[in-house]
């Protein structure tokens, strides 16, 4: 670890035994915790909140990743808390959780760069609300503003090989921003940043190619085992059919505990076989139920406006909701003050996704700037869970595919822990497509270690299909 962000981290970040939280494992791993925010426009006081864990490994030299959530409007705490950060989160009878140690952290083999973005989302914010009205361009923009302050604080980081992830609407941030920096890099705007490529999960791409109810049929049919429909019934009629269903586990209830296969919807009659699919290897059941992290279900991604998940409320209900865990610990101003966000009368409220944001689609297919990134060389891995109604991996093979090039390695499976775990499929310029078995829209959630395997196997260049 760099001496100098060893001294920096340590004091940012030293969770004490008092604080609200339990943490029952020693404190050796908060140290490689650093949580601050970062003025990005003086004039407007627009900061965005990071919080860097560094490598278990060693973080002067593994890879730093970049990641973003989605919605639009949904803060990237939800993959720190829910997803791959260092810790697992314990319910407990009192109101805050206790803290464990989560042994398929990515922190395993990179250090990983959690960033609420745009300002507005999670604990990011700005003095001027005018920054809240915002959209795919002018977040990309502030994002890659955001890198480039980052890396000036942390210079010891600008060797090491950089990545950007993120899953769901981070389909777009992700290779929005990637451009942003290429395009930085190609002009000799400084510091130089030493990306090496992206990833993207279950992630928004192209209206013709992913926001079709059509690559959703697939599923409904084949995996809920729903009466057949003729082709010619009217797109409403699937809606109504499928309704039931949790669009981010086709297989699942909203549940990961097994108490839950008793309370799953009788409409819904899946064999024993099948729920035993999207079984996870998550230690503790820290969301009893999922919420929503995906672009809105009917809200086709398109020039214009993008409601948020509130915004929806009133008209849509939002399946399977609950973000219980991450909103009491992030909201206690205790654990506010210890990982040095401000508190709720300078940030607001915590919430998994906001509406305080007003959010305009503006960059079009993403299917281009995918193909500028590879073009130029940057390695870009497309994987998905393939239980996903809500953005199906129906969706993402065939945009992959659409992109024309030609095959590298035909479509075969790959293996973690001695079984196949999903199927993948390399292209030319560096582009590979991945499904993950049994995972739903948040992968890493669903297949913990088998979302390592992948992460660990691409980060350091290795074909995913060799175990």
């Amino acid at each position: 670890m760099p001496s100098s962000l060893s001294f920096r981290a340590s004091l940012a970040l030293s969770l004490p035994s008092t604080t609200p939280g339990s943490w029952n494992s020693g404190n050796g791993i908060l140290r490689r915790v650093l949580m601050s925010v970062l003025t990005i426009n003086e004039d407007t006081g627009k900061k965005l909140l990071y919080y860097l864990v560094l490598s278990e490994g060693n973080p002067s030299k593994d890879p730093l990743v970049l990641w973003l959530n989605g919605g639009p409007g949904c803060s990237s705490f939800d993959g720190f808390v829910y997803e791959h950060g260092p810790f697992d989160f314990e319910k407990t009878k009192q109101r805050l959780p206790k803290l464990h140690l989560n042994p398929y952290s990515w922190s395993k083999v990179s250090s990983v760069l959690y960033v609420d973005s745009p300002a507005g989302v999670g604990l990011s914010y700005a003095n001027d609300i005018s920054e809240y009205v915002t959209g795919d361009l002018k977040t990309a923009t502030d994002s890659h503003d955001f890198v480039l302050k980052w890396f000036e604080l942390y210079p010891e980081f600008l060797s090491n090989p950089f990545f950007i992830a993120g899953e769901s609407y981070a389909g777009v941030y992700v290779p929005t921003l990637a451009n942003e920096v290429a395009k930085g890099i190609d002009t000799g705007v400084k510091p130089v940043i030493n990306l090496k490529g992206y990833m993207v999960g279950n992630g928004v791409t192209d209206k013709a190619l992913m926001a079709m109810h059509l690559f959703r049929l697939p599923m409904g049919w084949a995996l809920s085992q729903m009466n057949c429909i003729r082709r010619r019934t009217k797109l409403q009629e699937v809606d109504r059919q499928v309704k039931g269903l949790n669009i981010y586990d086709i297989l699942e209830p909203c549940y990961h505990d097994s108490a839950a296969k008793d309370a799953t919807d009788n409409k819904i009659r899946l064999p024993s076989s099948f729920l035993e699919l999207g079984g996870t290897e998550r230690p503790l059941p820290v969301r009893t139920r999922m919420f929503g992290r995906a672009w809105p279900l009917r809200a086709n991604v398109r020039e214009g406006i993008v409601p948020t998940w509130p915004e929806l409320l009133s008209s849509l209900t939002v399946p399977c909701t609950d973000d219980e865990v991450a909103t009491e610990w992030l909201n206690n101003e205790a654990v506010r003050e210890a990982i040095n966000a401000k508190p709720k009368n300078v940030a607001g409220d915590w919430e998994l996704c906001t509406d305080r944001i007003k959010f305009h689609h503006d960059a079009g297919s993403m299917m281009k700037y995918h193909r500028n990134l590879t073009l130029k060389g940057y390695r870009a891995l497309i994987f998905s869970g393939d239980h996903d109604m809500c953005v199906p991996f129906t969706g993402s093979e065939a945009w992959t595919r659409a992109m024309g090039y030609k095959i590298f390695d035909k479509w075969r499976p790959w293996i973690s822990n001695g079984e196949v775990a999903g199927y993948t499929q390399g292209y030319e310029n560096n582009l590979t497509f991945l499904t993950i078995k049994g995972a739903g829209h948040t992968v890493s959630e669903y297949k913990p270690k088998e979302a390592l395997n992948f992460y660990s196997r691409f980060l350091a260049g290795k074909a995913i299909f060799n175990n």
